[in-house]
């Protein structure tokens, strides 16, 4: 199946591991993700992504869309914030970007 998006997104996003359990292990993670990792996407779960972790990632991801600032909820910048994967082992930065038209 190929998809076929009609919607021209207007935000991008890079999700960056940054840590991983206490010593930077990947064997901690269940999907071996490493230190530098990193996943890009406009809409829809990235390719080989933590799927459970999306499911958190997506509200931020939603009130960057929608105008919101991360800052009011945390983030370190009005577009950026950093989240723990559900189970605490990996510590991720989210990034959005506008998309140049």
């Amino acid at each position: 199946m190929s998809v076929r998006p009609w919607y021209r997104e207007d935000w991008a996003f890079i999700i960056t591991v940054l840590q991983v359990g206490q010593e930077n292990d990947p064997t901690k993670c269940r999907l071996g993700l490493e230190v530098g990792d990193s996943f890009h996407c406009t809409y829809g779960t990235p390719a080989h992504f933590c799927p459970t972790t999306f499911l958190k990632i997506f509200p931020a991801m939603e009130a960057i869309r929608s105008g919101g600032d991360l800052r009011n909820l945390g983030g370190t910048g009005p577009h950026e914030t950093v989240v723990k994967c559900p189970a605490g082992v990996v510590k991720f930065r989210l990034r959005g970007q506008r998309v140049a038209e």
